[in-house]
């Protein structure tokens, strides 16, 4: 499967991370063309150059600030900003989820509302440059898994608009609660809330990956001077899971009795982006009588805890189920296939047996039903043949 791997010997900040994403392929143009569509895009101007840290060579992004007093921005103010571009759903998951790790952090520390969050320089113009902008490099990126090993957050001191906070502050910390961090490595503030927020969204383990193939190599560099290299290193490559291997997943269930049916589908998709295995809903009778739905999300074990936050946040309920278990997968593959409608993806599984059956993809399908105002289901069975004869093995000739 496609991987990207995070290494943060040095930290991570929003601007060393657009960095890491253009010198590992996203293309600059797309980037630009992608965040000139927010409504706030006059604001600023992101500067990208080739730069050095200690003989590491990479790119160097800075985000400049072009209004003399931007607007100030809450939480919701942020919302309603990305919502209206009318991005992929994808980024704007990635970059509301990133917000929303920044704002709850931030509601936590002060004991307010996260409505009535004020990010101060978290909720800068180059903080919003620098979360979408990172979610339109994921989404370009299309790694199917993310990882990230150990994140250095510096020591020493820094300024906020609160006064002078030891380093890691406090958001930082608290944003990055659960994630593996060193401390000290270098004075100076290394990792930022915005680069914290970043991974937290994204992120689907903070674990260094085994069997993996690395294809391209991005470095962010960053804008000071430490000790050690300033640089954000990004890996893309191919992570190889163990074939018919054991996996450890959890299923978390949640009784919810008090909430809109519209309201599922929403929550449901979002769990999804969020790295959810499979989400679904069964109808049950609680006690007195009262109908009500159980909502059943399946995930890999080291997701379990970001998914049911998320339950929490989302939902009416009040409480979660975790129970841990052991799935054995069947190894797979994606292929692409050309058929007369173009290409489509194929999903290849391989069983105990060694006899492989094969799926096309239905986001595939239905794009081409879509754009041919065409049935889907008499459009796929096309396409089914299709794939059928060009994945047939060809006939030995005869003598």
């Amino acid at each position: 499967m496609k991987a990207l791997y995070y290494q943060c010997a040095a930290g991570i900040s929003g601007d060393m991370h657009l960095g890491a994403m253009v010198d590992l392929g996203v293309p600059e143009a797309h980037l630009r063309e992608s965040l000139a569509r927010l409504p706030c895009a006059e604001e600023f101007e992101i500067v990208f150059r080739r730069a050095r840290k200690k003989g590491i060579s990479g790119v160097q992004a800075q985000v400049r600030t072009l209004a003399e007093q931007p607007p100030a921005r809450r939480y919701k103010d942020i919302e309603r900003l990305i919502r209206s571009v009318g991005y992929a759903r994808g980024v704007e998951d990635r970059a509301l989820t990133a917000f929303e790790r920044l704002a709850v952090a931030e509601a936590k520390i002060h004991e307010i509302p996260v409505e009535h969050v004020h990010f101060h320089e978290v909720g800068a113009i180059d903080a919003i440059a620098d979360i979408v902008g990172a979610a339109i490099c994921l989404e370009y990126l299309d790694a199917e898994r993310i990882l990230c090993d150990v994140v250095e957050l510096g020591g020493g001191s820094v300024d906020c608009a609160h006064g002078r906070f030891p380093v890691p502050v406090p958001a930082t910390q608290e944003i990055l609660r659960g994630a593996p961090c060193s401390y000290g490595g270098t004075e100076g503030e290394c990792a930022t809330p915005t680069g914290a927020a970043i991974l937290k969204a994204n992120v689907d383990a903070f674990e260094a990956p085994s069997n993996f193939t690395v294809s391209a190599i991005g470095y962010g560099i960053g804008q000071r001077d430490f000790s050690v290299p300033n640089v954000l290193r990004a890996a893309l490559g191919e992570l190889r899971q163990a074939p018919a291997g054991l996996v450890d997943q959890c299923k978390i269930e949640a009784n919810i009795d008090d909430m809109s049916p519209e309201a599922y589908e929403p929550l449901i998709e979002h769990l999804l982006s969020l790295g959810a295995s499979d989400v679904y809903c069964a109808p049950i009778v609680m006690k007195k009588s009262r109908p009500a739905t159980c909502l059943t999300v399946l995930c890999e074990a080291t997701a379990a805890d970001r998914l049911a936050e998320a339950v929490l946040n989302r939902s009416s309920s009040i409480g979660v189920r975790l129970q841990s278990f052991v799935k054995r997968a069947l190894p797979r593959k994606i292929e692409t296939v050309e058929t007369r409608f173009g290409p489509v993806r194929v999903k290849v599984v391989e069983q105990p047996d060694s006899q492989v059956r094969w799926k096309s993809e239905f986001d595939d399908v239905r794009r081409i039903a879509e754009a041919q105002g065409a049935d889907y289901l008499q459009t796929k069975a096309a396409i089914d043949r299709d794939i059928a004869a060009r994945r047939a093995p060809s006939p030995r000739s005869s003598r």
